[in-house]
This record gives structure tokens, C-alpha cells and sequence, in this order.
């Protein structure tokens, strides 16, 4: 008999992820999402919500820290540095909206990801996308294969 199958979990409320097999929790983590709150309207800066799905995966074996522009490697981030612009670190699971309220996720590049803002980690702090501690991010990714489902709730 095959396992359930994973699905993610991002609670708005809690600041916080959950990896689910079936209903047990494989694993969970802390996150920030959108300090403008949730929403899906063009340039808001909101976490949409609703049902998802992991469209693209990028970052397959990069260094923790790596950072991405448009999805590609342009460098590495050291914790030392300032931490003023909001980079795409170490791994991206790009969202991809499967309900026609949050159909155009994807076009508002929606990513779970690693950040150089980890000591805000757990509070609403990001611009629309799922930030996670680098090493956490990357712990997901190496978790979940991309079509695995998932779920923003309040």
C-alpha cells in the first residue's frame, strides 16, 4: 500500500508550514509571509490563498545562502551582509494558483524560498511570497517533488 500522498500546508495565522502525509504532520517550520496581509490582486504585495500547486522547482543542489534572479544563481549571500533588499535565497518553489480566485499566482511569481531576512522569520514580513530559513527551505525542497499540492489558509 502507497503512503498518502505530501501536500504543504502555510498557515497565516500561525506563520508557519506544515509538510502533511495524509493528516500526520512530517515536518513543520516557520515562515513569513505578506506584511500587506493575504490578497491576489496584481502589485498588492498579498500571500494569496486557497489551493496551489508547486508548478516549478529551482535550486537543485545550490549552496544555502545562493541567490536568485529570476530563478537563476547570480551569487552567494553571507550572513554578515546587509539584508535591506528582500533576496530569493537557496531554493524556490514556484506556486502555481488551482482556483480561479488565485489563478494568476504564478503570473505575480508566488515562490516559497529562502531569505537573508531569517531574523523575521515567524512574523508577517514578506512582499507576497512564503520566505523560510535558508536551511529549513532547503529541507522542504528536498522533501517534496514539484505538482505536490498545497494549501494557504488563514
Amino acid at each position: 500500500m502507497q503512503p498518502p500522498p505530501r501536500k504543504i500546508q502555510v498557515s497565516l495565522a500561525r506563520q508557519e508550514l506544515k509538510l502533511l502525509e495524509g493528516e500526520e504532520v512530517v515536518a513543520a517550520w516557520p515562515v513569513s509571509t505578506s506584511k500587506f496581509g493575504p490578497g491576489t490582486e496584481p502589485g498588492s504585495h498579498k500571500t494569496p490563498m486557497g489551493r496551489f500547486r508547486v508548478a516549478e522547482r529551482h535550486g537543485d543542489g545550490a549552496p544555502l545562502g545562493t541567490i536568485f534572479k529570476s530563478r537563476q544563481p547570480v551569487g552567494l549571500w553571507n550572513s554578515g551582509d546587509p539584508a535591506e533588499v528582500d533576496h530569493v535565497l537557496t531554493r524556490i518553489l514556484w506556486l502555481e494558483g488551482l482556483e480561479e480566485q488565485n489563478a494568476n499566482t504564478k503570473d505575480r511569481y508566488i515562490y516559497i524560498h529562502g531569505t537573508n531576512q531569517e531574523e523575521l522569520i515567524g512574523q508577517p514580513a514578506s512582499i507576497g511570497c512564503v520566505r523560510m530559513r535558508n536551511a529549513d527551505v532547503a529541507a522542504l525542497y528536498d522533501l517534496v517533488p514539484e505538482g505536490v499540492e498545497v494549501e494557504i489558509v488563514a
